[in-house]
């Protein structure tokens, strides 16, 4: 009777730990098929990029153009001028920190209303040149229209020089775009983007500060940006209805002129030339010494330089520092940010 007892006993507990094995295997069921493991690499390639911060960024000087070289803060009359190092970090990250989301860049293009004149929007506005402008102070002249994705209506401006990435197929009509040098997703007629493909690196980026009139040059090399020049500049002042200012943002450098002609004001005879132009958006070029002569020589400096705002929209320079821009800077593989 006992040894039948503990027969029974035992079995009991068999039932009972077989049962429990079976809802374990139930449980596990239920959860779905077992994950794969994630190796190191995978889940590096998986994970997103951090964040680059600006005290990230690591500026260090080692000039290659050492002419007219500013200090980093320098007196200008009774004030103190400076390289505005913080805010330049924080647009280098800024820089960075797009560049870790592959991309098909484009940049926007309308110089001069060679794509064609943009068409007017809603609520529009004239500014101080009697120019139509939208309100984020952008003009229709020689930009490109940017239309809102649910109304499919023509809401904004954007600058000619302005870079964006590619959302859409470049088969559409009007191609999807998000905005880089500006916030914002919009679709830009086709005509307006020339595309600038998805390996190209922002290495080389000129900071010019409308506020302290001055420029430096920029490259990334490793993981250090490496200052090559900090030169006095002369920007862009407001005088209508010829003279404008600088506008600030960041922009993709489109073309080079060794000699960029310009007219008298008002007039279409050409009264001298720029020496070295490198053009970043609409007629703002950064450029050497203006030479009033169309067949004169160039000059290497000016006073001017440095000082207060006195050209009517482009960036002068020392016309050697402005041969050293144009060789380093090429067409849409470098960058101007103008700062205030």
């Amino acid at each position: 009777m006992k040894q039948t007892l503990t027969f029974f006993i035992f079995s009991l507990l068999f039932l009972f730990l077989l049962g429990c094995q079976q809802n374990n295997k139930n449980t596990e069921n239920d959860k779905g098929p077992a994950k794969p493991k994630v190796t190191a690499s995978e889940k590096k390639h998986n994970d997103k990029p951090k964040t680059i911060r600006p005290e990230d960024i690591v500026i260090k000087k080692d000039l290659l153009y050492k002419k007219y070289t500013l200090e980093d803060s320098y007196p200008y009359k009774d004030t103190i001028r400076n390289f505005q190092w913080e805010k330049i970090k924080e647009q280098l990250a800024f820089v960075e920190n797009f560049q870790q989301t592959p991309s098909l860049y484009a940049v926007l293009q309308n110089y001069q209303n060679e794509k064609g004149e943009a068409p007017t929007i809603k609520n529009y506005k004239r500014d101080s040149y009697k120019r139509v402008s939208d309100s984020f102070n952008v003009e229709r002249y020689q930009a490109a229209p940017l239309y809102d994705l649910a109304t499919n209506k023509a809401v904004r401006y954007g600058r000619d020089g302005w870079l964006v990435r590619l959302q859409g197929a470049d088969t559409l009509a009007r191609i999807p775009i998000k905005g880089i040098s500006f916030e914002g997703q919009y679709s830009v007629p086709k005509r307006y983007l020339r595309s600038i493909g998805d390996t190209v690196k922002f290495t080389i980026v000129n900071v010019v500060d409308v506020k302290n009139q001055n420029i430096c040059t920029l490259e990334k090399v490793g993981n250090e940006w490496l200052v090559r020049s900090m030169n006095p500049a002369t920007t862009g002042r407001h005088k209508p209805p010829h003279a404008q200012e600088t506008p600030t943002g960041l922009f993709v450098v489109q073309e080079h002129k060794s000699k960029m002609f310009y007219y008298e004001d008002g007039t279409k005879t050409y009264g001298g030339f720029a020496p070295y132009a490198t053009r970043f958006t609409a007629g703002a070029y950064i450029h050497g010494i203006p030479v009033n002569n169309p067949k004169g020589s160039i000059i290497e400096y000016s006073e001017s330089l440095g000082t207060t705002a006195k050209s009517h929209m482009c960036v002068r320079n020392a016309s050697s520092h402005a041969q050293f821009v144009y060789k380093r800077s090429k067409d849409l593989n470098a960058l101007v940010i103008v700062i205030d």
